[in-house]
């Protein structure tokens, strides 16, 4: 019943699960039905003197539930076909349309992994299973119900037995599950590690041939088959046991179902009809019970799929008013008195400062200073746990979603890019963006020198990831996103792995013309001289406080935080420009 629940729970349109299930369950009942009419057909028939007028009847009814249920099978097969992948499309739009509305913090790594798995793996199996497998369990129980009932209207002693049998088969049944749940779990575990590593062995070929283990891979992958194979067989070896119990259970019940129904025949209290009769229909009742045994194991791991997508589904997307804010007269930016914390691991303390329209703002600091949450509590891929960020004078928490990210263009450090063209990973931004709009962004972002140097121009495709193009040049696309984008905010994470002078000063270029205009504000995770230069003012974060603020200028002949950052950047700078000028 669990299962049930949580399978109609899952569905955003469980209206089609009813239909299939009602039709299944149809199906068992007129199948448990026809089994019960052998006992006035057989009554009839198996006499000295046989009684075909009486028989008639029972025989047409059986003929026309015969028809009816062939009907219906046929009628099932191609219904249930198409119904799996209509549910499985249902629950894949289902889960886009609501990760869309999740804070963009909660897509890490991990969570993204997962995802992915869901929309595939997880909603394939759910949608199969809740098909091929549902059907079969849903079959199994009623024609074994129908079964019972007509029994105990037969002859109540036998029916006593049949249903003494049931409590005993639910039990062991149920053990048979728990056990099953267990394996999955440590299997899933096994199997995510086995995962992870047959990915590091083709991504560290090299490495790995260079070392001599090409062929047997690194020990951590050994130890992660060699830990998959001992889960396999500790859960194959746990599952035996209640396996053999139930089916213990079906042979005893067979068995003391014949002896019980031959000692009643023997001493006359039921016909020989009537004994054959309820023998086949014994059979038929525990045949259906023993088949679940073989169906637990699916039902489980449909069960697992479920609640893993249901983990999902069940997180709660970041609070909307019910009437925010459609309108942003100007892109200001304050941060007053703001706290923030990854769970117990505090990242913002008492931040305050103010970025007005038309400005740039750097922000240094060593590495876990919170530079980067910074810019994902103005885009709000959280909420604040004190104080409040405000964009044009309104909080953050009060604007429509949409319209903050339609006035925000975020330039990641590691920017990812379709595979597709160029041109296309620009529309992006602007889908109906003209000619002329697409070359003048790409002129701003210096992206232009890159495209005429690439045999198919604007036509180029990147790679999976942007991978056939460097770091500063998927960088530059970026950028012309934003130019295209006309955003009014601009949030950038620069690059800080080594980009080559060309590219270097192409960016900061770019950089200097994004805040060109007199309303776009722009705030850049900084590390470089060049990028420094070009901003009016920066913010000096350390461990999660400011511990300067203000003009560029400023600081740097303060001689404090900022200006020992500032020399080390130069220094960093000055040693990469030597090392390329001699290699030796």
């Amino acid at each position: 019943m669990n299962l049930i629940r949580h399978l109609y729970k899952l569905w955003p349109n469980p209206v089609l699960l009813i239909r299939l299930g009602l039709l299944q369950a149809i199906m068992a009942i007129l199948q448990g039905a026809l089994l019960g009419l052998l006992v006035p057909i057989l009554s009839a028939l198996l006499q000295p003197d046989p009684d075909f007028q009486a028989a008639q009847p029972w025989l047409v009814a059986g003929a026309l539930g015969l028809f009816v249920y062939g009907v219906l099978s046929v009628i099932a097969s191609p219904v249930g076909l198409a119904a799996g992948k209509q549910l499985a499309a249902e629950l894949r739009l289902h889960l886009m349309q609501h990760v869309s509305v999740l804070p963009l913090g909660w897509f890490t790594t991990e969570r993204k992994a997962r995802l992915s798995r869901a929309v595939t793996a997880d909603v394939g199996h759910v949608a199969h299973l809740a098909v091929v497998t549902g059907g079969p369990a849903i079959t199994s129980l009623l024609v074994s119900a129908t079964i019972l009932v007509i029994t105990f209207v037969v002859d109540w002693r036998m029916g006593l037995l049949f249903a003494a049998i049931v409590p005993f088969a639910y039990l062991t049944l149920r053990y048979s599950a728990r056990i099953a749940d267990e394996a999955v779990v440590l299997m899933e575990v096994a199997n995510t590690e086995i995962a992870g590593r047959s990915i590091e062995f083709g991504q560290a070929q090299p490495v790995l041939r260079a070392a001599g283990l090409g062929v047997t891979g690194s020990e951590r992958m050994r130890a992660a088959l060699e830990d998959h194979r001992r889960v396999y067989r500790q859960g194959m070896n746990r599952s035996m046991i209640p396996d053999l119990a139930y089916t213990a259970v079906v042979v005893i019940g067979i068995g003391a179902m014949l002896v019980y129904g031959a000692s009643l025949l023997v001493e006359g209290s039921i016909s020989v009809a009537t004994t054959v009769a309820l023998l086949i229909l014994a059979v038929r009742f525990i045949e259906p019970l023993g088949g679940l045994i073989d169906l637990n194991g699916a039902l489980r791991e449909m069960d697992n799929s479920i609640q893993r997508l249901m983990a999902i589904l069940e997180t709660p997307e970041l609070p909307q008013k019910p009437d925010p804010v459609r309108h942003l007269a100007q892109a200001s930016i304050s941060f007053s008195n703001v706290s923030f914390g990854y769970g117990e691991k505090s990242a913002l303390t008492d931040v305050t400062f103010h970025c007005r329209p038309g400005t740039t703002t750097a922000l240094v600091g060593p590495s876990g200073s919170g530079k980067t949450t910074v810019i994902r509590l103005i885009a709000r891929f959280f909420d604040v746990d004190k104080g409040s960020v405000r964009i044009g004078g309104i909080d953050v928490r009060d604007i429509d979603q949409q319209t903050m990210m339609d006035d925000i263009a975020i330039i990641f450090q590691d920017v990812y890019l379709f595979d597709d063209t160029i041109e296309n990973n620009l529309r992006l931004a602007r889908p109906d963006a003209t000619a002329d709009d697409l070359a003048a962004a790409a002129r701003a972002a210096r992206l232009d020198e890159l495209i005429a140097r690439l045999p198919d121009g604007w036509n180029t495709r990147v790679g999976e990831g942007g991978a056939q193009l460097s770091g500063g040049e998927r960088q530059r696309v970026s950028i012309a996103r934003a130019f295209l984008k006309k955003a009014r905010i601009v949030l950038i994470d620069e690059a800080s792995s080594a980009l080559d002078p060309e590219n270097e000063q192409a960016i900061a270029r770019a950089i200097v013309d994004l805040a060109g205009s007199g309303e776009r504000t722009v705030i850049v995770i900084a590390h470089r001289p060049t990028t420094l230069a070009a901003a009016d003012q920066a913010v000096a974060l350390d461990a999660g406080h400011i511990v300067e603020f203000g003009s560029t200028a400023e600081l740097r002949r303060a001689g404090g935080f900022f200006a020992g950052l500032y020399g080390q950047y130069e220094q960093a700078r000055n040693w990469r420009i030597t090392a390329r000028q001699d290699p030796h």
